[in-house]
């Protein structure tokens, strides 16, 4: 079996995937521009080849498709495993109902990179094609299987932390936020020194969230880890789910890893990939706690409401 991805945990994840739910069609596209940079230079052919052409390579067998990408069965059987499928006959059925879906409508379009003397029109199209591919990127990468563990933990959680630096602190600060107004104990924490002195507090019970595209952010991964050594349930929000972050996370949960270029950084997407998973915790665990959410929601609109108001 394959070691890509594999995780290396010094305790076994409270809950996970089950491996027996597999990615639906749409989301192959989707996992291949969010795992490809991961993969080996010789798993990216075959996973490029399956996306670029989905209705070609369903027809061809395993050794059909490592002959036309030049590589080997066993890679072609280790890309297949990496991108969810348990092997290349589950992967051969998702291409072939890929290649249905694109036959009955519009294939998805290309963003261009954005150049420097581009007219702020063209800048607008771009910048709005390419969150609506991450955004639709995510959520094929998510399943009720990976969120609703999360979503259990959250809501009956006697504190959370969520950990983020740069661009991914907006977003830690927005998960918390929301959390305190369903009445739960939430702090973001962008200080690493306090964010690591609040994390050896926390105990079995307790989540600690993580957020970095990269996985590799070491400001994270620090408290993410203490939190992990403590007994916490420990969540990884991120692009990268093979960097070091997801061997302290008991559940990953994975973003669209979007192009960086010079004029539009991966940071802007990656925080509007961030903020879709965290919105659908937040609303999960407003549902599933929403006879004590529902009363402290309106309690703090009331409290604000003032503030809002034209003055007299």
């Amino acid at each position: 079996m394959s070691s890509d991805l594999k995780e290396s945990f010094t305790r076994p994840p409270s809950s996970g995937p089950s491996p027996a739910v597999l990615p639906p069609p749409a989301a192959l596209a989707a996992k291949v521009r969010t795992l490809g940079p991961s993969m080996t230079r010789s798993m990216q052919r075959v996973a490029e080849a399956v996306a670029a052409d989905p209705a070609g390579c369903a027809a061809l067998t395993v050794t059909g498709l490592a002959e036309r990408t030049g590589t080997s069965e066993a890679t072609v059987v280790r890309t297949a495993r990496v991108l969810g499928y348990p092997g290349y006959r589950d992967l051969r059925l998702a291409l072939a109902g890929l290649a249905a879906q694109q036959q009955s409508g519009n294939p998805p379009a290309v963003t261009a990179d954005i150049a420097v003397d581009d007219p702020i029109d063209d800048v607008v199209a771009k910048l709005a094609e390419e969150q609506r591919q991450c955004l639709a990127d995510t959520a094929a990468g998510l399943d009720a299987a990976q969120l609703e563990p999360v979503i259990e933990a959250l809501a009956t959680a006697r504190r959370v932390d969520v950990y983020g630096i740069g661009a991914s602190n907006l977003v830690a600060q927005d998960l918390a936020q929301k959390l305190l107004r369903i009445g739960l104990i939430a702090h973001a924490h962008p200080d690493t020194h306090l964010a690591v002195t609040n994390a050896v507090q926390l105990r079995p019970g307790d989540v600690a969230v993580a957020i970095s595209h990269s996985g590799r952010t070491v400001d994270v991964i620090e408290p993410l880890r203490a939190a992990f050594d403590q007994g916490a349930t420990t969540v990884a929000i991120t692009g990268r789910p093979d960097g070091e972050i997801s061997q302290y996370a008991d559940h990953l949960l994975p973003t669209s890893n979007a192009r960086e270029s010079e004029l539009r950084p991966a940071a802007m997407s990656s925080r509007t990939s961030q903020l879709l998973v965290v919105d659908c915790l937040f609303v999960g665990v407003a549902q599933r706690t929403y006879q004590t959410a529902a009363p402290a929601l309106s309690a703090s609109y009331e409290a604000l409401a003032h503030r809002h108001s034209p003055r007299q």
